[in-house]
């Protein structure tokens, strides 16, 4: 089914095309109903052949456009909230930031009062409809944030949380697509020391590693228990795990996790702050 709302994302980079792509390869969205906009517009020639509006000025994008999907730098927020501030209209438009470390509250003392402001952190899967998107708003159960899960749902899997846990979803949901890329890499490294070609040794990672996300979503099983349905005693695949935690794998997850989670927290420096 089309959605007819009319999208504007704000600062096209990696993120804000995904989010793109994602929409119009859900066929919810029709790419004429989207503009984007971004600071160096020729690197989205591209997406303008693909039927996308794009415009340069962001204020006219917005006046255009119903939601606002913002998805610049967090340095570059307070001036596009400059840019944009008079053309935001109360009732009309709704907000959805998807940028690390900004508040709601931070976005709302920057804009006229009354418009909706409701924060995303979707993953780069998002261009292929498999992204985890958690959402935060002020109000759990407004208008706002139903119009934003009617979006990404169409585009992955949405979960509502408290907006302090958005941090905590930047480490896990978007800074984590590259932790697990990272450990299909590496699984596909061994499969290569094994005896594989390396584009076969990365086709069976990467679907044994789909293969097991869609185990644990499928089922609601605790990873364990899935792990002690194909570990034997004195089996070949419990004594690789007892290895890689001799190595230290589960810990340098957590880490890095913690790591990512501690440094998005600090990516935004509000200049009225003090």
């Amino acid at each position: 089914m089309k959605i007819n709302s009319t999208i504007a994302i704000l600062g096209a980079g990696n993120i804000g095309v995904s989010i793109a792509r994602g929409l119009i390869q859900s066929r919810s969205f029709s790419a004429k109903n989207i503009t984007l906009t971004r600071r160096n517009i020729h690197l989205l020639d591209e997406m303008k052949i693909k039927g996308f509006r794009i415009e340069k000025n962001n204020a006219t994008a917005v006046k255009n456009s119903v939601i606002i999907i913002i998805a610049v730098e967090p340095q570059q927020l307070d001036t596009l909230l400059e840019e944009i501030g008079g053309e935001l209209i109360p009732g009309k438009h709704i907000v959805i930031s998807v940028i690390s470390g900004v508040t709601i509250k931070r976005i709302a003392g920057r804009i006229q009062k009354g418009v909706a402001v409701v924060r995303a952190m979707p993953n780069t899967a998002i261009a292929v409809q498999e992204s985890m998107t958690c959402l935060a708003s002020e109000k759990a159960n407004s208008k706002a944030i139903k119009i934003a899960e009617s979006i990404f749902k169409t585009v992955g899997k949405t979960l509502v949380i408290d907006e302090e846990c958005m941090t905590a979803a930047t480490a896990l949901g978007a800074c984590g697509i590259a932790f697990f890329l990272r450990a299909i890499r590496a699984a596909s490294q061994g499969g290569i020391e094994v005896g594989f070609h390396s584009k076969d040794a990365i086709e069976i990672a990467a679907q044994t590693a789909k293969g097991a996300a869609t185990l644990l979503l499928c089922s609601e099983h605790h990873p364990e228990y899935e792990i002690d349905r194909v570990t034997t005693p004195r089996g070949c695949t419990i004594a690789g795990l007892n290895q890689m935690e001799h190595e230290g794998f589960s810990s340098a997850m957590i880490k890095g996790i913690t790591i990512s989670a501690d440094k998005a927290s600090k990516l935004y420096i509000d200049d009225n702050s003090g």
